[in-house]
């Protein structure tokens, strides 16, 4: 089947994202108050139909957005103390220029043993630019949310290796040269091409399989995710 043939390959980190954001909203008791911190366009807001949802977002990257509850810097939300039971902090850290200050105004706002539900990327191009600041590693991430007083209840990769695959063969597929000359049509060059028509069909191909085997099971052996994800608690006696 050629590649006009097939429909567009779905994105498992995203399938992922949903699939995890909607089990820590059924760990939620109905009428939990949720912060849904840099909240963008509430693509994932369904999963906590259940819950008393709020929103915030500083809403400055030329984007689709949902009607946020408060609309201001994640540094300095407009609300009380302890007021939220839950946050979630999705695809929003790495956005951040100083993110320390964000995780301390989280801290502060969520109630002492509220949980918060992270996710970010490790391995992702520039995107939302110029707001586009950092990239985590599992380390960094523990040491980051420790540093600010949270509990780390729990940290893994979101989505499995084969997700990675599907997106840097994406990624290839459309940012490779298409002719010869592009390169300078060099010996090597014009070699280069002869090989990359026959590599683009099969990398096409792999594409497909990759996101759907990725969809049906994470695999973790080895590589590396797009992102991690995380639950971290702040202390009940904070």
């Amino acid at each position: 089947m050629t590649k006009t043939s097939r429909p567009k390959p779905e994105n498992p980190s995203r399938i992922w994202l949903d699939r995890e954001t909607a089990a820590f909203g059924q760990s939620l008791p109905a009428g939990t108050r949720v912060l849904d911190a840099g909240s963008g366009d509430q693509r994932y807001r369904s999963n906590f139909a259940h819950c008393l949802y709020e929103s915030a977002d500083f809403e400055k990257v030329d984007k689709i957005y949902g009607d946020s509850t408060y609309t201001c810097d994640l540094a300095a939300i407009p609300v009380e103390d302890g007021r939220f039971d839950a946050v979630v902090f999705s695809q929003v850290m790495e956005h951040l220029p100083e993110p320390g200050q964000v995780l301390a105004e989280l801290f502060r706002v969520m109630k002492p043993g509220a949980r918060l539900f992270y996710s970010g990327p490790l391995w992702y191009e520039e995107h939302e630019v110029p707001y586009d600041y950092y990239r985590y590693t599992q380390y960094g991430l523990r040491h980051l949310f420790t540093k600010h007083g949270f509990d780390m209840t729990e940290l893994r990769w979101m989505d499995g290796y084969m997700a990675t695959v599907t997106h840097q063969l994406r990624r290839m597929l459309a940012y490779l040269p298409k002719t010869a000359e592009e390169l300078g049509n060099t010996p090597n060059a014009i070699a280069l091409m002869h090989e990359l028509e026959k590599f683009r069909p099969v990398a096409w191909e792999v594409v497909h399989l990759a996101s759907q085997s990725d969809i049906e099971a994470r695999y973790t052996d080895r590589g590396f995710p797009v992102n991690y994800m995380a639950i971290v608690t702040k202390p009940a006696t904070a």
